[in-house]
């Protein structure tokens, strides 16, 4: 059988010597002690529960702290990061830690909570988890020296998981749907599920190594047989004339959704199992599939070193300017391929994106400025950087798996672990990190900085799934395929290439030369202008022949700040030279800039205008590119805030009736600012404002940024959307709870209400005139009066006659209501009705 992952037997083997040893074991140390802080610390502060929180030290339980949404989907009340850690345990040589984890599994975590879970995040982390814990206990009992205790207790575990999840492929299609109750399955009256008809392409298409692997060590069919129909359905939806696949598809019908096609978010993992699973069992129609779309890929989404999201029925046509890191991954699996030039490429950009951000942030542009500053920890940079030092042997790909050790310990690491980066232009944290960061980063760490001979498992027995978990190989030859499961070979008319059915020779596609890789990287060094050092441009000279009358193409020129200059009016030093008539000198006097400039946020407001606040509180919002513009609207938006029913409004909404007219209050999260924009427009409203969910946000300490759209056009969307950070959403939320009736202008900051008015400088006419001692205190009463006393060499002013020029002041602080004001404060003679900026 072919197997392509054979190829890391050579990949172990190759100029290893070139990277001194000191870094390699000192780097390795320095992995291992970092887990044991987060490990330690997820079972100190946070077990059983799913996850730590590590700026509370305590763990995040479902249902008792505030729902993130689609983020909450990953808990089940299964201690998720203990079952996700199990076999890191292992290729960490922690064998005792191991045993002790194996032992909390069996006893403390119950797979049948009343709990709706993402069908794909249980697949990936809990059951792979459960299914690696048990082939290394497995191997470990094989081998006498411990784990004699155990009777398969893991493998039982993840067939009733199993069993649990399959209600979910209980479609027309055979997609599944995207979640499920643990307890009470889809479509029961108590499951709280079942109604959704969307799912992404990964979660529907990254089933299959942990299915199968489940069908051959339990010898039942059915999971596999449940993995491969929804590979099925995806494979027959591509669009056949690109052959690419979208991003969303309906469950019930297979139609797409979201036509956007990537490599990315949302189908990332698809591609990824279409090509491990002929690894893992050997079946030739999953690399053919998988040659078929790579070969899509590299013709319209590969623009190296970008990897850009084009429309599927056009692919010629890039529906967005930015990227998200999920697809770090890639070239990590182009090196599984083999096309190794692409890999280093698009690698060497990331790692310039994270020498620029510190970390690679959740989304960046072409241009490589940030898009979304988030970093949650995610292991893919460090995955592909594994892949390509074990591919190449270039110590430099050490030098980069340093970095980013480096940079968790600098930037990431808190008192109880690491916690994500909120925005990697702030540094600032948030009270949680990426799920996988213990299962998956650590994993891939480690094995970059060990050799063959100091792990407790021949890493090369073993295929690893998207979350890292270790399946072997063995399972396409010891266990045999299902019966009746064999899919036939698909006919497919494409350009055969080197790679189409066989791994190439490893001489030929990895020459042993560390050269090799760097020549690749070079022409990428400086894609960010991070490191190259600043030299002004010297003034060139060119020579453009132009028309005399050509007067209209020199005056445009000249405005462009390029200076022209007749060759016969030249300084002397071109005497030799012949003289054309109509050809002058051309001076480029215009710098050009050495980095992007960062994007332009217009910051806007939510002004709160009508009593008691009057146009006093004001929240800072960010805009959106999609929607109104509001720099084009005079007088902003004005409208009465209501509360969004559901509040994330991913669906028809309920209090329709009450929104008509009025602007939306909507909670980000469990769907895309566009989809929600749609939903609410349709109810009737007149605006949106969207409230950050993330605990503790807010405009002082992360930059603003601009919602964007979904991929597809937002044409039809046409109110205005404005977006505030959680702690100014808490003043808005707070100020409807209380007052019921609240009005709120949405416009840019600059124009807000009385801004130039508090702009203008506040002056009074005084007339003074000096006088005896005692000489005013008769006339008090004639009006307010303003007396300077000298005591003790120090002027002071008082106001006397106070209480006889009271009922004078009410009477024409009245009066001065009705007039324009300079003043910001609104009327009134009761201090306690003013209210509180």
């Amino acid at each position: 059988m072919r197997i392509c992952n054979r190829l890391f037997e050579y990949f172990h083997e190759i100029n290893l010597f070139f990277c001194p040893p000191a870094p390699i074991f000192f780097c390795r140390d320095q992995i291992v002690e970092m887990f044991d802080h987060a490990y330690g610390s997820y079972m100190k502060y946070a077990y059983p529960a799913d996850e730590l929180m590590p700026l509370s030290c305590r763990g995040r339980v479902r249902g008792q702290e505030p729902n993130r949404g689609d983020i909450d989907d990953s808990l089940g009340k299964f201690s998720l990061t203990l079952i996700d850690t199990l076999d890191t345990l292992v290729v960490l040589n922690k064998l005792d830690e191991f045993e002790d984890a194996v032992k909390k599994t069996m006893r403390d975590v119950r797979l049948d909570n009343d709990v709706v879970v993402s069908v794909f995040e249980t697949n990936i982390r809990v059951l792979g988890g459960l299914l690696g814990a048990h082939v290394m206990s497995d191997l470990l009992r094989q081998r006498g020296e411990r784990m004699q205790w155990y009777r398969d207790e893991l493998l039982h575990m993840a067939k009733e998981l199993g069993h649990r999840l399959l209600p979910a492929f209980n479609t027309t299609s055979g997609l599944p749907y995207p979640k499920v109750n643990l307890r009470y399955g889809v479509l029961n009256p108590l499951s709280r599920t079942g109604t959704e008809s969307d799912t992404c392409t990964a979660c529907a298409g990254t089933m299959i190594l942990e299915f199968a692997a489940l069908s051959r060590l339990s010898g039942n069919s059915v999971f596999e047989e449940h993995a491969r129909k929804a590979l099925d359905v995806l494979w027959e939806r591509r669009q056949r004339g690109s052959d690419l696949v979208g991003t969303v598809i309906n469950i019930h019908n297979g139609e797409w959704v979201r036509r956007d096609s990537g490599v990315g978010a949302g189908i990332d993992s698809y591609y990824e199992y279409l090509m491990k699973a002929y690894i893992l069992l050997g079946d030739n129609v999953f690399l053919e599939r998988f040659n078929v779309h790579y070969s899509a890929i590299m013709k319209y989404i590969s623009q190296p070193p970008l990897l850009l999201n084009v429309h599927m029925h056009n692919p010629t046509v890039s529906v967005r300017s930015w990227m998200d890191s999920l697809l770090a991954f890639f070239p990590g699996l182009q090196v599984l391929r083999g096309d190794l030039k692409p890999a280093i490429e698009t690698h060497e950009m990331l790692y310039q994106v994270t020498k620029q951000h510190k970390f690679l942030p959740e989304a960046f542009t072409t241009e490589f400025r940030v898009h979304w500053g988030q970093h949650l920890l995610r292991p893919e940079f460090a995955e592909s950087t594994y892949y390509l030092y074990k591919a190449t042997g270039d110590p430099y790909y050490l030098r980069v798996g340093q970095s980013i050790v480096e940079k968790l310990n600098a930037y990431a690491r808190v008192p109880c672990g690491f916690a994500a980066v909120q925005d990697v232009r702030t540094g600032t944290h948030e009270d949680r990190y990426c799920i996988s960061f213990l299962a998956t980063m650590f994993k891939y760490l480690y094995l970059m900085f060990s050799e063959k001979s100091q792990l407790p498992i021949d890493i090369d027995d073993y295929i690893f799934t998207t979350e890292a978990h270790l399946l072997p190989i063995s399972l396409s030859t010891t266990q045999p395929p299902c019966q009746g499961n064999n899919t036939e070979t698909v006919r497919i008319s494409q350009e055969e290439d080197l790679f189409t059915h066989s791994c190439p020779s490893t001489e030929t596609l990895f020459p042993n030369n560390p050269s090799f890789a760097k020549t690749i990287r070079d022409g990428y060094k400086y894609l960010t202008g991070v490191g190259r050092a600043f030299h002004p441009l010297p003034i060139r000279e060119i020579e453009l022949p132009l028309h005399d009358n050509g007067l209209e193409p020199v005056e445009f020129l000249k405005s462009m700040g390029i200076s022209l200059t007749p060759l016969n009016e030249a300084s002397t030093g071109n005497t030799g030279r012949r003289k054309h008539k109509g050809v002058y000198r051309v001076k480029l006097v215009a710098e050009v800039s050495q980095a992007p400039e960062e994007e332009v946020v217009v910051p806007h407001v939510v002004q709160l205008i009508s009593p008691p606040f009057l146009g006093r509180t004001v929240l800072t919002a960010g805009p959106a590119k999609f929607g109104m513009d509001l720099t084009k609207q005079e007088h902003g938006v004005k409208g009465s805030i209501v509360k969004a029913s559901p509040y994330t409004a991913c669906g028809p909404i309920d209090n329709a009736v009450d929104l008509e007219g009025n602007i939306a209050v909507a909670l980000r999260g469990d769907c895309m600012f566009a989809a929600k924009a749609r939903w609410l427009q349709k109810a009737g409203a007149v605006g949106v404002i969207f409230i950050d969910h993330r605990e503790g946000s807010n405009s002082e300490e992360t930059p603003l940024f601009q919602m964007v759209g979904d991929g597809d056009s937002t044409e039809d969307i046409t109110l205005p959307l404005v977006f505030l950070f959680s702690r100014e959403g808490a003043v808005l939320t707070a100020a409807l709870e209380k007052h019921h009736n609240v009005d709120v202008l949405l416009l840019p900051k600059e124009r807000q209400l009385g801004h130039d008015k508090m702009e203008k400088p506040i002056s009074m006419n005084i007339k003074l005139r000096l006088a005896e001692e005692g000489e005013m205190e008769g006339e008090a009463a004639d009006g307010p009066t303003l007396e300077f006393v000298l005591e003790n060499d120090e002027v002071i002013l008082k106001e006397v006659g106070e209480e006889e020029i009271r009922g004078k002041q009410q009477s024409e602080q009245q009066q001065s209501c009705t007039k324009e004001s300079h003043w910001t404060e609104p009327c009134t003679t009761d201090s306690s009705q003013i209210p509180d900026s």
